[in-house]
């Protein structure tokens, strides 16, 4: 009975001694995996970008590397003016370049260093092309680039989006492909301590899965504390754009609306195509039909009919040859010509080469013996 119970007591001891293994296991792997993914998720919220120099001169190359962003993500890289104020219309658009992040979440690219269309100062401006917008900005001095000072933002207010909506519509160049334009109308009010002066604010449009493309615009004027006031934002899609868009807009880092835009598709610029390739090729035959119709040879007027007539004809007597025919070949009588009873020398079959008066004998009436008169002698 001692045996028993000492066989069966020693089971209990080993699962405690093998539960607080797994209790020690556990404490650590919940210390060790949450820290590091919270480090990692803090370094996704916070991306960044350093520069292999801080001064280059157009026509150089720079390296940008970047740690911190999502894995696997399309960025662009450009050097902007004025530190991006005005959006993407501020930066070398033209010598920008495009780069998808590591799994890691890090990223290493060339970037040529090109003048942008706005003074200094200056960024590199790295931003996401897909899903979650992020951007970030390293300073870059071009140098023999112009340097101006930046517009200053005076709000200090506390800015709130009381109504908002999209006004205007397309024409008949929109349905061409132009530019679709609208103007993002708000009424904001103040509820801040201090006034609000000249603000400065971000308006976005985003399509499907890809992430807004901002642009700083600056409103001219002062919202007081406690009153309201009323905005117009001009905003405008690239040529031929169309379908379910997102304008957003921003005030400092928080976004005050979005309002969905609509763009129908330009079928102008379908129907030019199809009238490009049905009008233009018909056009092209017809001409080339009446070119074909103007050098082509033509046929001699004469016909073959007229031709054997005439040969019968001259057989007869009734015309002398023509130099211009063509002798006929001997022993080939001339096919019988259908058209032969209306010519003129078969309609009148009595006159023959022998029944022909001769050109030589003299028409006149024959002369009768008449008796003299008796005066006449």
């Amino acid at each position: 009975m001692a045996r028993r119970s000492t066989r069966a007591a020693a089971p209990p001891a080993q699962r405690s001694v093998l539960a607080a293994l797994l209790a020690v296991l556990a404490a650590a792997s919940f210390v060790v995996f949450p820290a590091g993914g919270a480090s990692r998720a803090a370094a996704a919220e916070s991306p960044n970008v350093s520069l292999s120099e801080e001064e280059a001169g157009a026509g150089g190359t720079i390296t940008v590397t970047g740690e911190g962003w999502r894995p696997r993500t399309l960025l662009t890289l450009l050097i902007c003016g004025q530190n991006m104020i005005g959006g993407t219309n501020a930066c070398a658009n033209a010598d920008g370049r495009a780069v998808t992040t590591r799994p890691d979440g890090t990223f290493t690219r060339k970037l040529p260093v090109a003048e942008p269309p706005k003074p200094c100062p200056c960024v590199v401006h790295v931003a996401t092309v897909t899903g979650e917008a992020a951007s970030a900005d390293a300073t870059l001095k071009v140098a023999g680039h112009p340097v101006a000072p930046l517009p200053e933002d005076e709000g200090t207010g506390r800015l709130a989006v009381l109504a908002a909506r999209l006004e205007g519509s397309s024409g008949l160049l929109t349905w061409f492909g132009a530019p679709a334009r609208r103007q993002l109308v708000l009424t904001v009010g103040n509820l801040g301590s201090a006034p609000a002066r000249n603000p400065v604010f971000r308006v976005g449009t985003s399509h499907g899965v890809f992430a807004p493309q901002w642009e700083e615009q600056q409103w001219r004027g002062t919202v007081q504390p406690g009153e309201k006031a009323r905005i117009r934002l001009p905003v405008e899609l690239a040529a031929g754009a169309h379908g379910d868009y997102l304008v957003s807009l921003k005030y400092g880092d928080k976004v005050l609306t979005e309002q969905p835009w609509g763009v129908g598709r330009p079928w102008g610029v379908t129907l030019f195509w199809v009238l490009l390739f049905v009008v233009v090729p018909a056009a092209v035959f017809r001409i080339g039909m009446a070119v074909v119709d103007r050098v082509r040879p033509r046929a001699p007027g004469r016909t073959a009919g007229h031709t054997a007539g005439r040969h019968r004809t001259r057989q007869r007597g009734l015309n002398p040859p023509d130099p211009l025919d063509p002798p006929d070949p001997p022993g080939d009588p001339d096919p019988p010509d259908p058209t032969a009873a209306s010519e003129p020398a078969a309609a009148f079959p009595w006159f023959t080469p022998d029944t022909l008066p001769s050109r030589e004998a003299p028409l006149s009436a024959p002369s009768e013996d008449r008796p003299t008169s008796k005066g006449s002698s």
